[in-house]
């Protein structure tokens, strides 16, 4: 899934969710529990362990952080026109900006994260909190219609139920929809 609202702050790691984004939580709290999950696991940004700690606090389960789940860095320090930069790179899959990542590098990333997720909670139930960029590259390796235009059109938060079988993706249904 991808992370509630945001307040924006110069700090990546500590971001926290807005007023809105901490009610929305719940509802995502309220929503995954529907969905028989197993274990929780989150990118290590505060603002993707807020929007998950509610239902794993309910479940009981700690929230196992990843890396590979991060948020993939656009640019070192601040895009002056982000629509443009986080543009090019989808347009152009190996480029990338001074000290960002690629959406190869990314995606790579994101890939080794649900290798390791399918490996070890198979045939588990599991609610990944991450981040929307990452989260459509990895969608995008499975199966290419998520896109650049896919990912404009994320809700925040936004949650995705993909099914796997022998790792490869064998469905994918938005379950966010009946609560915007």
């Amino acid at each position: 899934m991808r992370h509630a609202h945001s307040t924006y702050t110069s700090e990546e790691l500590k971001r926290p969710l807005s007023v809105k984004g901490s009610k929305d939580a719940i509802k995502v709290k309220e929503l995954l529990l529907k969905e028989n999950i197993e274990h929780v696991i989150s990118s290590p940004y505060l603002r993707a362990i807020q929007t998950v700690e509610g239902l794993a606090n309910t479940l009981g389960e700690e929230i196992h952080i990843m890396n590979d789940f991060r948020e993939r860095k656009l640019t070192e320090g601040f895009a002056i026109n982000f629509e443009e930069a986080i543009r090019t790179v989808w347009d152009n899959p190996l480029f990338s900006w001074e000290g960002g990542e690629s959406n190869k590098v990314a995606q790579h990333r994101g890939i080794r994260g649900m290798e390791i997720v399918l490996e070890q909670y198979k045939n588990k139930n599991v609610a990944i909190g991450t981040h929307g960029n990452i989260m459509v590259l990895t969608m995008n390796y499975f199966d290419q219609q998520y896109d650049f235009e896919f990912w404009e059109k994320l809700a925040m938060p936004d949650i995705y139920k993909l099914s796997f079988r022998d790792k490869k993706l064998v469905d994918c249904n938005r379950l966010w929809k009946d609560y915007e």
